[in-house]
């Protein structure tokens, strides 16, 4: 097979400087990987982050950036799931911003018949924070309200998704008139908010003074301080990052007095904590997908030529939702 082409970290650096797009062999996939034709490859503010050596995972020097993708299967185990031509979602640490990619067997995914390669790549990561963020950590029932930060990122939009799926009353929050647009335009039955400081009355309007029953807070800092602010009695706190850089405190009291619950959220330890309830998120988020339930929004899609622009536009935060790239676009 003729070499791949790929985008590669060779040295970490704070302006991208260290990736370069080369030439390099398509991959051997050991006895239980399976070789798959990337299709789509969708970036990740932990895919930057990696670039820079600022990530908790670090992988060894050079690598292929990229945790997520679809494609097609080219070579798979004798005997096992996966069969030359299926259409899959792909993930691990590193390796899909390339043409082709070797992932474990057991970390593929069916990629639903409906979604195209660009959408199924921005499926799996962002839409299963949301589901062990609202389904499994914090028990959502139908009608109850739901307010989502950062909502025009990709794990937010995925939450504004996702809480419409499951019947939730949604508040989305986001920082400019663009994304509240974008917002608006994409699920119309979400309430759309300005996220910034002074949310609170915004949300004790919009829900009559009681509150969010649940909070789902990718952000952090003072979006977390203003938020348990606006909690519901018995509400849930969700933790899922801290995007604006610093870490919030709470004193004991304001949860007691205040009759809510901060809950963290780690999807993917989830799954690995407890494996069978981790097949079934994945098993839910694949029969919503079919289902035409939720559906994965792109923003733009890049040629490998261009993935310097792809990065940079994650980075000043203009993507709404996540971006793609096409490694086999011309």
């Amino acid at each position: 097979m003729t070499p791949m082409r790929a985008i590669q970290v060779q040295a970490l650096s704070p302006d991208l400087s260290g990736i370069a797009l080369v030439g390099i062999p398509v991959p051997t996939p050991t006895a239980d990987e399976v070789l798959v034709r990337i299709e789509a490859a969708a970036l990740g503010f932990p895919d930057l982050l990696m670039t820079r050596g600022a990530y908790q995972a670090k992988p060894e020097l050079p690598f292929i950036p990229g945790m997520e993708a679809s494609g097609v299967v080219v070579k798979a185990p004798s005997g096992g799931d996966w069969r030359e031509g299926d259409r899959v979602i792909a993930g691990g640490l590193t390796g899909a911003v390339a043409q082709y990619g070797s992932f474990s067997a057991s970390a593929l995914m069916r990629l639903p018949g409906h979604l195209t390669f660009a959408q199924g790549a921005c499926l799996r990561a962002a839409y299963l924070t949301a589901w062990v963020a609202l389904v499994r950590r914090g028990n959502a029932q139908p009608g109850e309200t739901l307010l989502v930060h950062g909502a025009a990122g990709g794990v937010g939009l995925a939450a504004v998704d996702l809480g419409l799926a499951l019947g939730l009353k949604v508040i989305a929050a986001a920082s400019t008139g663009e994304k509240r647009e974008a917002i608006s335009s994409l699920h119309g039955d979400a309430q759309v908010i300005d996220g910034a400081p002074g949310f609170r009355e915004r949300v004790l309007a919009a829900t009559d003074g009681k509150g969010a029953d649940l909070v789902f807070d990718p952000v952090g800092g003072d979006v977390f301080d203003e938020s348990t602010r606006c909690m519901a009695f018995d509400g849930r706190l969700l933790v899922i990052g801290f995007a604006a850089g610093r870490i919030p405190q709470i004193k004991a009291n304001i949860a007691l007095i205040k009759g809510f619950s901060i809950v963290g959220v780690r999807a993917g330890e989830y799954g690995r904590r407890f494996p069978q309830r981790g097949a079934e998120n994945i098993a839910s988020i694949l029969a919503f997908a079919d289902e035409g339930r939720i559906t994965p929004h792109v923003h733009a899609a890049y040629g490998l030529e261009e993935w310097a622009r792809a990065f940079r536009d994650m980075e000043t935060r203009r993507v709404i939702g996540r971006s793609v790239i096409l490694p086999h676009m011309n």
